[in-house]
């Protein structure tokens, strides 16, 4: 079953379940959705996403951030959150990152060494959220949502190469989103940035997974035990 959900008026949107875990197991279908901002969805497409079991939408970018529009026709009954994820206070980190290279793999690691607790809170939200799926996205549904799905990826025991491949889906699947915005095409910008640095996006993503402890991490940014059992009740089928 392809993980791609073609939600009307929806870009990027893809199910994390199915792809195969530790133990032999596999992420639950419908548990957590990815996808870039839903500001384009449709009255039909959100009926699509309320079928689908979504029933909390995490908002991972900052107010008033970005030139999209605002959402509409969204369920009522739907929970929304908005859990930043971008440090923009921090002016020494994003005085540096926040400039051209957050948009690249690059930035994974050094986020994630720096900010646990940022993850941790959107980790806890979508372990405690009400019973259905979860819908994370950002503004392209690549960067901030892919360093969410990375988590939560390896938490689950997601092999490396899975969770790269995931990654790497954004890359055309935004195109026609960008084309409706009238945006160039970021992949040869990113692969620009990538290559002054001497690296690939695959290889930077490798470099951030390869001394990643998910578990550790999220406990150093304030999850309990008990936030893990509850999110990884809620991942693995």
């Amino acid at each position: 079953m392809s993980r791609d959900l073609q939600w009307d008026g929806g870009y990027n949107v893809r199910d994390l379940g199915g792809l195969p875990a530790a133990d032999g197991r596999r992420i639950r279908q419908g548990a957590v959705v990815r996808s870039a901002s839903p500001a384009f969805l449709t009255e039909s497409g959100w009926g699509q996403v309320w079928e689908h079991g979504i029933r909390t939408v995490i908002d991972l970018t900052e107010e008033g951030s970005g030139a999209l529009p605002a959402q509409s026709a969204r369920p009522p009954e739907l929970t929304a959150l908005r859990l930043p994820l971008n440090p923009v206070d921090d002016v020494e980190f994003w005085g540096y990152w926040g400039k051209r290279l957050h948009g690249t793999p690059l930035y994974c690691k050094p986020f994630l060494d720096r900010f646990p607790d940022r993850t941790a809170k959107v980790v806890t939200a979508i372990a405690h959220a009400e019973p259905g799926g979860v819908l994370v996205h950002c503004s392209a549904g690549r960067d901030r949502t892919g360093i969410i799905a990375l988590v939560l990826l390896a938490f689950a025991g997601v092999a490396a190469d899975e969770i790269i491949a995931d990654h790497e889906l954004s890359h055309d699947r935004l195109r026609p989103l960008f084309d409706r915005l009238g945006w160039p095409d970021q992949e040869p910008l990113i692969d620009e940035a990538l290559a002054q640095h001497g690296t690939t996006r695959v290889r930077a993503l490798s470099a951030a997974l390869d001394s990643f402890h998910a578990a550790a991490h999220l406990r150093s940014g304030g999850c309990t035990d008990h936030d893990l059992a509850a999110l990884r009740a809620r991942l693995l089928a």
